[in-house]
């Protein structure tokens, strides 16, 4: 072969790609175009749905997010820096109640504790009260405690054995309870305990359940009585049960005096009890404060059982439940006497004679204790020198006055004083007719 290149082996030149170009045929032919939109798509009725749905899907989304963050907002640790008590007063809204836990730094905003209050559905069952809120603590646990009214609870004690005057005036001086009294409740219809209430609570609501209270208690210890209990009614069960109260103070002595006071309506003998002397005295107002009077004993007075037969005419303070069950239920005993020992207790006597001997005890401690809290003799004074004074005759010293025994007792109680008003009364009976005698010359 020679050497020239053979043609066919050449390497080719590029070459540009094909264009397509239409041929006549081809522009003959139609091309093919979209399909217009169907008459359904285009129906107003259609268009506003889906604007709806969207609108709908849309308000969906931002109420969702509303929720979560609102949610994250209630559940969050609230401002409060340490534990404080806030009052809410009646009456308020739920707006209201917004502004006050947040004035006083419960919760940082207003907005999100009454829109949770209203998405929950509680906004008209929040209680008024005094609540004690932790720190820290959130919008949710607010309006939780609010619901369900877990608010301050304060203790009014009344104690057993006074009398309805001085129960009110124990919860006039209460700071916790709110209104006035209108009257006195009757004497023997208050139930002495301790009740729990909430700031705010009126004195009247307080009185309606003692006696509320009261009524229940006496029905149920009625009922249940001993059936030989010489009383005919319910009212001389209390009026008994509220001598026995203030009689003792011991629990283990009450079934026992109560015992005593049956004996002695038994036997148609006077109780002779001084606590109803003193309510006659002081009207219900409370203690005497001193020791009675012979003379008071022998004074007429309804209430005055060394006068009257039987029982007086209505209670003398407000028993409480154990004087009550103990009087319904008395130790069958045949003792008619009592007198204190010197401890806070009784001895007790089934005759006279007994019991004058234990008064004569009683009186010896009585002695010994005032003796005891006699005060010291003051220390002699220094020595002074002796000024000159001009000399006057001595005095006549005074004959002391004769002290006069105190009658035979009978009574269940033993102190009685000195008969100061009936030696005043003889000594003016004893001056009338002489003032009479020097008036007779100028007739």
């Amino acid at each position: 072969m020679s050497g020239e290149q053979d043609p066919t082996f050449q390497n080719p030149e590029p070459q540009e790609p094909r264009r397509y170009v239409r041929g006549t045929r081809d522009a003959l032919t139609p091309q093919r175009v979209p399909p217009p939109p169907s008459a359904r798509v285009r129906n107003p009725i259609v268009m506003v749905g889906n604007a709806i749905f969207t609108g709908l899907l849309l308000f969906i989304m931002a109420a969702g997010g509303v929720i979560y963050f609102g949610k994250e907002k209630l559940e969050a640790p609230g401002p409060l820096e340490r534990d404080r008590s806030v009052v809410i007063e009646s009456r308020k809204g739920v707006r209201e109640i917004a502004d006050v836990l947040k004035r006083e730094g419960v919760i940082d905003q207003t907005i999100p504790f009454i829109a949770g209050a209203k998405i929950l559905g509680v906004g008209d069952e929040l209680k008024a009260g005094e609540y004690q809120f932790e720190a820290r603590i959130s919008m949710a646990k607010v309006l939780q405690t609010m619901v369900e009214g877990r608010s301050v609870q304060y203790s009014v004690t009344i104690p057993e054995g006074l009398t309805s005057q001085q129960i009110v005036q124990r919860l006039k001086d209460s700071a916790v309870l709110t209104g006035d009294i209108t009257s006195v409740p009757a004497e023997g219809t208050l139930l002495p305990e301790t009740y729990k209430v909430t700031r705010g609570w009126t004195r009247e609501q307080i009185l309606q359940r003692m006696s509320a209270a009261h009524k229940r208690l006496v029905d149920e210890v009625w009922a249940k009585r001993a059936p030989d209990l010489p009383v005919k009614s319910k009212e001389e069960f209390v009026t008994l049960a509220s001598i026995i109260e203030k009689e003792t103070g011991k629990a283990d002595e009450r079934a026992r005096v109560a015992g005593v006071f049956v004996n002695r309506l038994r036997k148609r003998m006077r109780l002779q009890s001084d606590p109803t002397i003193v309510y006659g005295l002081m009207g219900g107002k409370g203690p005497l404060g001193r020791p009675l009077l012979r003379v008071e004993m022998d004074e007429p007075n309804p209430y005055n059982t060394y006068q009257i037969d039987g029982l007086p005419p209505g209670p003398i303070a407000n028993p409480g439940r154990a004087s009550l069950e103990a009087t319904a239920h008395p130790m069958k005993t045949n003792e008619l006497y009592f007198v204190a020992d010197g401890t806070g207790g009784h001895v007790f006597a089934e005759t006279l004679d007994e019991h004058s001997k234990n008064v004569a005890r009683w009186r010896g401690i009585e002695r010994q204790n005032a003796a005891q809290a006699a005060p010291a003799p003051a220390p002699a004074p220094e020595p002074q020198p002796e000024i000159a004074q001009p000399v006057t005759p001595p005095a006549p010293a005074a004959a002391p006055a004769a002290s006069k025994p105190a009658g035979p007792l009978t009574s269940p109680k033993t102190h009685i004083a000195p008969k100061k008003k009936a030696e005043k009364k003889s000594e003016k009976k004893k001056q009338a007719p002489k003032e009479k005698q020097k008036e007779a010359p100028k007739e």
